[in-house]
Order: structure tokens, then C-alpha cells, then sequence
């Protein structure tokens, strides 16, 4: 009776395939009881495991439990610490309070009213409108005449300094700049101040000016404030 060659393959390769999985359960039960030398089982039991920590504790110097009545000083000092440190903190701040109601108000400094130069201020008034000249002083190779403007009337005023007209004791004309003099003067507004600046190589043994201005486009003003002192 002949076997057949495929059959005998067959069976061939069971076999070799049993003995491979045979060795290959034998190296994994090898390998994993070596890795488990040492490895105990836990012990469940908790009486046991209170005693042996009871014991590391004992030799390794750790946790060491506390009875109530040491538990209980402990807070109550605290408490007690607590209570004292909040009384020195209201104690501070009352004293803060005091010193500061002791200290006396500091005074808001006058307030210094300007002083005037001699023969100042020189006004001129028309219809309800101001224009005073408050003082005179040299700076930079110019004559600067602080002048205030202020409208009491019922009506604005506008004006267009270029109509201003400065003329000396002489009878000369100057030729003035302005800064800061408003172009509108509101009814019953507040005052203005600017300047008019007039080089000094024009007042060459000049002692006195006059100022003239008129109000734009009606002309209906004529503020003349006459023979201001500019004499150095």
C-alpha cells in the first residue's frame, strides 16, 4: 500500500509544528518564572499590614500618630496665636488712624495775585468792551504788552488785528504782531488775555504808545488805550 506523498507532507508539518509550539511554551514558562523571582504575593489581610506598618514606622523614624488631647493644644494655640496677631493688626491701624487725625490739614497756597507796575493797567473801553494793557516788559530784542480783553455787552464782538494801530509819543507808526488775542469776543464772557509784540529797534528814545482797535466788519468800537509807559 503506497502513502501518498501529500499526505505524508502534511502529517510532516503537524508535527514539526507541534514541537515548535511545544518549545516555544517551554522557552515562556522558562522565561517568565525567571522574571518573577522575588515577586510574593500581596498580603490582603489588614491586621497585617497595620502591624507591619506600625513597624517600618518604628524603624525607619516616619509617621508618628498624634493622641486627641496634643491635637486638640495644637489648634487651640493656633487659634489663640491667630487671634492675638489680629488684635496687634487692629491695634496698628487704630494708632495709623489717630497719627493721621493729629496731623494737622495742609493749607492750599494762596493764591498771589499779580503785581501790577506802576501806572498800570492803561484801559480803554467802548460799548460794554474792555481792552486794558496789564503790563509791559523786553525779552528778546521785543517789547511785549500783556493785554486783556472782556466783553460785558449785550452782542459778540469780532475783530481783526490787522486794524490794530500803535502809534508813539512821536506820532510814528509801529507795526505790532499779536498771539493769543481772540478773534470773537462772546456776550458776557469770561476775560481773554493775550500779547502784542513790537520790536525794539522802533522805540528808539520812545517813552510812551497807544494802542487802537476797532471791532471787524462794523466798526462800530473804538478802544483807544493811550500813552502806556514803555520807557526801559
Amino acid at each position: 500500500m503506497k502513502i501518498n506523498s501529500t499526505v505524508l507532507l502534511t502529517l510532516v508539518l503537524l508535527i514539526l509544528m507541534m514541537g515548535a509550539g511545544s518549545v516555544s511554551a517551554l522557552l515562556g514558562f522558562e522565561l517568565g518564572s525567571s522574571a518573577l523571582k522575588g515577586v510574593t504575593t500581596p498580603d490582603g489581610r489588614p491586621t497585617t499590614k497595620f502591624a507591619s506598618s506600625k513597624a517600618n514606622s518604628s524603624q525607619q523614624g516616619g509617621l508618628v500618630l498624634l493622641k486627641e488631647d496634643e491635637i486638640l493644644k495644637i489648634v487651640k494655640a493656633r487659634i489663640e496665636g491667630k487671634t492675638k496677631a489680629a488684635k496687634l493688626e487692629d491695634l496698628d491701624d487704630d494708632e495709623e488712624t489717630n497719627s493721621s487725625k493729629q496731623k494737622p490739614e495742609e493749607k492750599l497756597p494762596a493764591v498771589v495775585e499779580e503785581k501790577l507796575q506802576p501806572g498800570f493797567p492803561v484801559t480803554a473801553l467802548s460799548e460794554g468792551v474792555t481792552m486794558s494793557v496789564q503790563s509791559v516788559r523786553y525779552s528778546g530784542g521785543d517789547l511785549l504788552l500783556k493785554v486783556k480783553m472782556q466783553n460785558k455787552g449785550k452782542d459778540s464782538v469780532r475783530f481783526l488785528y490787522s486794524f490794530l494801530d500803535v502809534t508813539d509819543d512821536k506820532g510814528r507808526t509801529l507795526s505790532p504782531s499779536t498771539e493769543g488775542l481772540p478773534t470773537e469776543l462772546p456776550a458776557n464772557g469770561p476775560a481773554f488775555t493775550g500779547t502784542v509784540s513790537i520790536p525794539t529797534a522802533l522805540l528808539d528814545d520812545v517813552k510812551k504808545i497807544s494802542l487802537a482797535l476797532t471791532d471787524y466788519p462794523a466798526q462800530e468800537l473804538k478802544l483807544e488805550a493811550l500813552n502806556i509807559p514803555v520807557e526801559r
